[in-house]
């Protein structure tokens, strides 16, 4: 069969009319050139994983295959998405994900080093370098790549296993979660998640959404994902949006009934089968959550540059987690999503950076007591303030070498242990 590549550059079909009118007469017209396309329209605005089950639910074929509508699949993508689900129907797949120029709408071409997805422990998607293990365990660069979560745009499953493994949480709103929630479930539940570098299919990264979600509706989400299937490690997603504690997410009975259901593993076993390499935080960390400068009244923060060689700085305190969420571990770390607080000098006014934790102490070795310090251990010096900026200087008693962790977990937890031994 000839394939032939097909552009698929329209908005999402199910926004609100009136907000995209162009979606109207002009995409009716538009499909009709493609007799074997259908367009399928809700009354009202459903969102992303509702509308997918409506399209779902129109779909004949033994095969569903999903894909974001600013995609442009390639020749011969479909062929080995198909033929790996014959092979095993319990594998779900994605392609190749390229990408297509935001701007320009060009198509470029892959590097061929490829990336798998993860996640961190605030429930959000991310690409990752393919770790030692998974390249040795395959023979060619043809061969699949197991994958522990997916993105959620494109991807391609068994008809019948959609449904038999719970298809989406339909109390999910709008979009976003639900591409982890899917993955934790297919993973625990029996299957397996791959990427096949064979089937090429390019994607528009944009920027922003060009619509809006529903206000509040990524946390509920990551909140019934967290409730069903993450055991007692939805601590450390709770952890790091405090936000969260006392919000609604809904009645999650029906869900934890799927999981009895199909017997699923517990979310331990993902964790040490499927992504062992994923850095887990500790439960009762020595600090956990904002770290307040007691001179300032202002927070350590990230300053959204969560990349290996990033300056953070200080802000104002939100509350919110996020980039001004750290944890202070029990190997004497300041950690943030696999980033920790390292000083590759101690000369006075030496900005602080974040890199990769390496576990190995020396430049990422900090000492700690609740109001007290935060002193490099092997530069003997002290982090302090400058600005919005966050430099080290010699150790002395002013107010903004004063730090506090909203919570100190394991002294607390001490604490109460030793109350109830009296």
């Amino acid at each position: 069969m000839n394939w032939q590549a097909v552009r698929f550059r329209w908005k999402d079909p199910f926004l609100i009319i009136d907000q995209r009118t162009h979606l109207n007469e002009k995409l009716s017209s538009y499909i009709q050139q493609f007799p074997k396309v259908q367009l399928t329209r809700a009354e009202t605005r459903q969102g992303l994983i509702r509308a997918r089950l409506i399209g779902a639910k129109q779909a004949k074929g033994d095969v569903l295959v999903f894909l974001d509508s600013h995609c442009e699949a390639n020749y011969g993508w479909l062929e080995p998405l198909l033929a790996r689900i014959a092979h095993d129907r319990t594998i779900v797949v994605t392609p190749d994900i390229e990408v297509i120029d935001l701007r320009t709408f060009s198509y470029a071409k892959g590097k061929g080093g490829y990336n798998r997805g993860v996640f961190n422990w605030e429930l959000t998607f991310k690409w990752r370098a393919l770790p030692d293990y998974e390249r040795e365990r395959r023979n060619s660069d043809a061969d699949p790549i197991r994958s522990p979560t997916m993105a959620g745009g494109l991807f391609a499953i068994d008809r019948t296993y959609f449904y038999e493994i719970g298809s989406y949480d339909t109390e999910m709103s709008y979009w976003g979660g639900e591409n982890v929630e899917m993955s934790f479930r297919i993973w625990m539940c029996g299957g397996s998640l791959e990427i096949l570098p064979c089937s090429k299919v390019g994607h528009v990264f944009r920027e922003s959404q060009p619509y809006k979600i529903g206000e509040g509706a990524i946390d509920k989400n990551n909140m019934r994902l967290a409730e069903v299937w993450m055991d007692e490690y939805k601590q450390i997603f709770y952890a790091m949006r405090p936000q969260l504690k006392d919000r609604s997410y809904g009645d999650v009975s029906e869900r934890k009934a799927l999981r009895e259901k199909l017997k699923c593993k517990n979310f331990k076993w993902y964790l040490q089968n499927v992504i062992p390499e994923l850095d887990i935080p500790d439960m009762y960390p020595h600090g956990r959550g904002e770290v307040r400068n007691l001179g300032t009244d202002q927070c350590l923060d990230t300053l959204a540059k969560n990349e290996p060689g990033g300056e953070p700085g200080m802000y104002m305190c939100h509350g919110m987690g996020n980039n001004q969420f750290f944890m202070y571990t029990k190997k004497n770390e300041f950690w943030h999503d696999d980033l920790c607080l390292d000083l590759v000098n101690g000369d006075s006014n030496t900005k602080v950076k974040l890199y990769n934790c390496h576990r190995l102490g020396g430049n990422q070795k900090w000492e700690h007591d609740r109001d007290g310090k935060i002193r490099h251990v092997l530069h003997d010096v002290c982090l302090d303030i400058e600005g919005d900026g966050l430099v080290v200087r010699k150790c002395d008693n002013r107010q903004t070498q004063k730090w506090r962790f909203s919570a100190y977990p394991e002294e607390d937890r001490s604490k109460s242990s030793h109350s109830d031994v009296l």
